[in-house]
């Protein structure tokens, strides 16, 4: 079994003994998804595409996020956010702008990429390097911005 998975099955019992209900809610949804996953594939879930499920749900919640504020509701916003800060927690640390930028420059070297048509072959590269380190739309637009210029 996966580390994550196992770290998760672990907070899941200490919260329950602590009684955290709102903890052991956010848990059990990202344990709800990794189940979803396995059963859906037939597979055991590795670190990486566990990495890659909470990435996912990392992101819709940013997104909710938005959209909730965006509306003013911000009771919403802060049972987003709660769960958000729970996902993140289970995420390897976020790179830095400056962290990100040496591996776009290795991937465009590697891939020898000269213009914005190469672009999805240093995304390629990438995705696997950094994904659940940093936001990928991000990393896409300093990309474009890198082969534009």
């Amino acid at each position: 079994m996966a580390d994550i998975k196992n770290k998760i099955s672990d907070e899941v019992k200490t919260a329950m003994r602590s009684k955290d209900k709102e903890r052991l809610g956010a848990l059990r949804l990202i344990q709800a998804a990794f189940k979803q996953k396995e059963v859906d594939e037939r597979i055991e879930l590795n670190d990486e595409q566990s990495i890659t499920i909470l990435d996912k749900m990392a992101k819709q919640h940013r997104d909710s996020i938005t959209q909730f504020k965006q509306a003013n509701r911000d009771d919403l916003v802060e049972v987003e956010q709660f769960e958000l800060n729970i996902i993140e927690e289970f995420l390897p640390a976020q790179l830095s702008d400056e962290e990100i930028n040496t591996f776009i420059e290795n991937a465009i070297s590697k891939t020898g990429a000269a213009s914005i048509k190469d672009m999805g072959k240093v995304m390629g590269i990438l995705k696997s390097e950094l994904q659940g380190r940093a936001d990928m739309g991000k990393v896409s637009g300093l990309i474009k911005a890198r082969l534009n210029s």
